[in-house]
């Protein structure tokens, strides 16, 4: 397990305590910010939270990014059948990037660099799989991590795909885990506090006897590949509020066994079950408006 001091999962080579550790200590009174626009606000969600409000003009960019995010994802998944291998995925999509004029955030990205552009995350991995020749095997699951940077923006999204005919269990796994998503995203509006994501992804979760994995969490997006806030998917007490302007994905990671993982000490990257157990993940990014939210990641479900 992951403890406050080691290096953050994100790879930015800061102590976990100090970059992407879910902030739960944010009081009470501190979130509630008066405000009369919305460069008031913006001022006040970055002095506050170190929160990037994004402008109309971030807003585009970082949709356009995210929409090249999805469809890099959905050729990926088309194209991950029994025999292939995620190196060869790998390879593919660093051709769609490179087609695309755009650049994948994962490679070479923290310390150690990561060595590939996404990231293929199968069976008991919770996530940051790296791409090796291994074939892929009929009844596998596994979660393919796109993240690139177009024109300087972020987007950043994830999915689940089985390799072939799977079986009752992983398929309800899978179900799950997009449920745990998208139910956590339909509450989602201005004045929200982070918390109630995590609440809704543990419901959704623990109904079924699966756990929520706590080490990783969601973050902000957009204009770096890594901001604040942290999305907890467990349950917390992070009261910051949403607000028009944030981007951030929410990628619940959802376990059938312990919600503990460990990290493969080799690497320094790949995060394993603590017992074995299956595990999977879907992400979407979102952007958060005056009324509600957008799913700035529309991948094929």
């Amino acid at each position: 397990m992951i403890g406050r001091n080691d290096p953050c999962w994100c790879g930015s080579g800061k102590k976990w305590k100090k970059c992407c550790y879910p902030n739960e200590d944010v009081s009470a009174s501190s979130n509630k910010i008066p405000t009369s626009s919305f460069e008031t606000l913006r001022a006040a969600y970055k002095k506050h939270f170190d929160i990037l409000l994004k402008t109309p003009e971030d807003i585009e960019g970082i949709r356009q990014a995210c929409k090249l995010a999805a469809d890099i994802l959905n050729e990926l998944c088309a194209a991950a059948k029994p025999g292939v291998t995620t190196k060869e995925l790998d390879t593919l999509s660093r051709k769609l990037h490179k087609e695309a004029g755009a650049t994948p955030a994962p490679l070479g990205y923290g310390d150690p660099p990561f060595p590939a552009s996404i990231c293929t995350s199968i069976d008991d991995v919770i996530c940051h799989g790296i791409p090796n020749n291994t074939p892929l095997k009929e009844g596998e699951i596994m979660n393919i991590d796109v993240s690139p940077i177009f024109n300087g923006y972020f987007g950043d999204c994830s999915r689940m795909v089985g390799i072939g005919a799977i079986s009752e269990e992983k398929q309800k796994l899978i179900d799950v885990t997009y449920d745990c998503l998208i139910k956590s995203c339909e509450i989602l509006k201005p004045g929200v506090p982070i918390y109630a994501i995590g609440d809704k992804i543990c419901d959704v979760a623990h109904k079924e006897n699966y756990s929520v994995v706590h080490q990783f969490v969601g973050h902000g997006v957009g204009l770096q590949f890594h901001e604040a806030p942290a999305i907890p998917h467990h349950k917390n007490s992070c009261n910051i509020e949403l607000a028009p302007g944030m981007t951030f994905t929410i990628e619940p990671m959802i376990n059938t066994g312990k919600a503990e993982g460990e990290i493969d000490p080799e690497n320094e990257w790949v995060a394993y079950t603590v017992d074995g157990g299956l595990s999977a993940q879907c992400e979407h990014t979102i952007l958060m408006t005056d009324s509600g939210y957008e799913i700035l990641t529309p991948w094929d479900q």
